[in-house]
């Protein structure tokens, strides 16, 4: 089989490090489902599906691997869903029922992958997953860090997050130019914002737009210039800031709208 450009895919041939992406899992044996996404050739589901205490599904959207899959799993025919899981509507298998989420992403939409669990975050309590190391190093950036930027606070909002491990290039084939990372996202207990959620995000966005600007310049479209000039706290940069901070600072914004 080869890889395809077009799906991003640079197949695993480590074993040992596919097994240490499945046992990144902790949740699994509570939610009894996990969903696999691009599962390739089974480099990683073989060691899923050797967990008895739950059930393994996936989704993959390149017609020759759910073919390759189908012929040397047949028994896990009926749980591989042929689907972009861009597209894929977790209520569709699952209902309304909890599931981890694991995966080798594709590189090319690893971030979308990120802002769709954070759209199913009231059915997935843990996700484990193998990134471009950069995209991963943002992931679980601190406040005040230089990779710290939107897809931190986004992700660290409603799950705690943690980076596993590296992985080389040459675990791949074809290799990547870049160097890989695992990381492990568990849901925090309260993990809903109490804010606005679509204006958290508009305002956290427009921050980092111009993040080497104090927020008293990029925050103009939402708070008044006085408020924005006297405050001391405006004289802050977008990365100082903790998601906490960011709700809260959607709440000021939201009780100053005009009705």
């Amino acid at each position: 089989m080869q890889a395809k450009k077009s799906y991003g895919q640079h197949f695993l041939k480590d074993d040992s490090i596919a097994a240490g992406v499945a046992n990144g899992l902790q949740l699994a044996h509570e939610t009894g489902r996990v969903l696999e996404v691009g599962p390739g050739m089974g480099m990683l589901t073989k060691h899923l599906l050797a967990h008895k205490d739950y059930e393994t599904w996936a989704v993959e959207a390149d017609h020759d691997m759910v073919d390759y899959l189908k012929k040397h799993y047949p028994d896990f025919s009926e749980r591989l869903i042929f689907r972009d899981f861009l597209d894929f509507n977790p209520a569709d298998t699952f209902g309304d029922a909890p599931f981890c989420l694991i995966g080798n992403f594709p590189y090319n939409i690893s971030s979308q992958i990120l802002f769709k669990l954070l759209d199913y975050r009231t059915q997935i309590p843990e996700m484990v997953g193998m990134f471009q190391k950069e995209v991963a190093d943002r992931v679980v950036a601190p406040p005040g860090s230089k990779t710290y930027g939107i897809t931190s606070v986004f992700a660290q909002a409603s799950y705690k997050t943690e980076y596993l491990f590296t992985v080389a290039q040459d675990a791949f084939n074809p290799p990547p130019k870049v160097l890989s990372a695992v990381i492990r996202l568990t849901r925090k207990d309260v993990f809903e914002l109490d804010c606005d959620e679509k204006l958290f995000r508009h305002v956290v966005k427009t921050a980092f737009n111009q993040r080497r600007k104090m927020l008293r310049n990029t925050l103009k479209p939402f708070l008044p210039a006085e408020q924005l000039m006297e405050d001391p706290f405006f004289q802050k940069r977008p990365e100082e800031l903790g998601w906490e901070q960011y709700r809260d600072l959607t709440r000021m914004i939201k009780t100053t709208e005009t009705p």
